[in-house]
């Protein structure tokens, strides 16, 4: 199979995580995607492929050269964002995009436009995979699995390229932070790994976010509004209030390169109770804890003044920055690196605004920098990813195990 075909076949199964289902895989569609994958990685001549109950796979290429190299892994995550439906994604091919605005759909009059998204002219004269602008396309990280699996499929059919064994691992639900949570790094038994989970083509990253998830709830109580005076509590009037005490320009759309953010995901409301849902994120550790201490202490000034219990918090760390366990082992930064140079691929060493499986797989024993993927526009209906770059990212991991193979 042709990596295009590969990447559209896969956007094909809906895969959105969901973090409130409180089941592993969060989603069944997920398990779906799992089996289909299995069946293909033994199809084209992996070894110990499995499925685990989780909806964890882990497979291997084994060594084909007759001197000791290190084991490494290559990770992806099979599940989409729940931030946008990803069900009956419609994909299309621009081909030798012309470098105009992109009309994605006719009927609804949805525009990829240059002048909101001018990334999109470095890739003019290539093919673009977009959406039809109804769901988001996938590329989050389909696109990283179709680059693992063609690069498996390119060394198994050209076994003149020497390698050591290769270790492959594609997770459930990363996009709800908990894509690590039952991933057996014992089992997985590699010396260093590498997602295939970053953006446009060159990135190359291994410092990510410190990131914690938050829900504030509001306790109200509800009258009728003909007889309320001096008796309601609007729940949701203090929930807006809370909003409002939060530094206005520290969110994602005023935010980028080290600096951090409190983002408001998700708004639910009655008079009588209402919840926020937060992610709280910052590259720095003192000042990620600031941040959550400074989300209880807006807590506390709410009960100040409505009462004890108005408001109740629930923080919980998701992940660390990963560069204070990759910094002591550059050589598989510098790995990755040079493997893109071989290829034409121009590195692009950049901080992750966000987190990956690698991110906490750092701590828990298995380093793991993050390579680009290709895709742009992530968990939006304006997501487009240029075939060009998945098939240089696919090169990327060829040349990673060739040239460890020759060190």
């Amino acid at each position: 199979m042709n990596i295009t075909d590969r990447f559209l076949k896969y956007v094909s199964f809906t895969t959105t995580s969901d973090e409130n289902t409180n089941m592993t895989p969060s989603t069944p569609g997920q398990m779906v995607f799992a089996k289909y994958l299995v069946e293909e990685l033994k199809s084209i001549g992996l070894i110990e492929v499995e499925l685990d109950k989780n909806g964890y796979i882990m497979a291997t290429l084994p060594s084909n050269i007759d001197k000791e190299v290190p084991t490494i892994g290559f990770i992806s995550h099979m599940d989409t964002s729940p931030d946008m439906t990803a069900k009956n994604v419609k994909p299309r091919i621009v081909t030798n995009y012309d470098g105009n605005d992109i009309l994605l759909n006719e009927e609804k009059i949805i525009l990829l436009e240059t002048e909101k998204y001018p990334e999109i002219l470095q890739y003019k004269g290539q093919d673009i995979i977009v959406t039809d602008g109804t769901t988001l396309l996938g590329a989050d990280d389909k696109a990283g699995i179709t680059e693992i699996v063609s690069a498996m499929e390119y060394l198994l059919a050209h076994p003149q390229i020497k390698h050591g064994k290769i270790r492959l691992g594609f997770t459930p639900d990363e996009e709800i932070g908990q894509g690590a949570d039952h991933f057996d790094v014992e089992k997985f038994n590699a010396e260093w790994s590498y997602t295939m989970d970053g953006g446009e083509i060159g990135e190359l990253e291994f410092e990510n976010f410190n990131a914690a998830g938050a829900k504030v709830h509001f306790n109200g109580l509800n009258v009728h509004p003909g007889y309320a005076y001096h008796k309601m509590i609007n729940s949701m009037r203090i929930a807006q209030q809370f909003v409002g005490m939060l530094p206005r320009w520290e969110t994602p759309e005023h935010t980028q390169d080290y600096e951090g953010y409190y983002h408001l995901t998700n708004v639910e409301g009655t008079v009588e109770k209402s919840t926020l849902s937060y992610i709280i994120r910052d590259h720095d550790h003192d000042r990620f804890e600031r941040r959550k201490k400074e989300m209880q202490h807006l807590v506390n000034k709410i009960n100040a003044e409505y009462g004890a219990n108005t408001a109740e918090i629930e923080i919980h760390d998701q992940y660390y920055n990963m560069r204070e366990m990759v910094e002591p082992q550059m050589h598989i930064v510098d790995l990755a690196f040079e493997a893109m140079e071989a290829v034409g691929v121009k590195p692009n060493v950049k901080p992750i605004r966000g987190g990956t499986d690698g991110s906490r797989l750092s701590y828990m024993g298995l380093l793991c920098p993050n390579i680009f993927a290709g895709g742009h526009n992530f968990h939006g209906r304006f997501e487009f990813v240029p075939v060009q770059s998945i098939e240089k990212a696919t090169m990327v991991i060829v040349k990673i195990a060739e040239l460890l193979a020759a060190k």
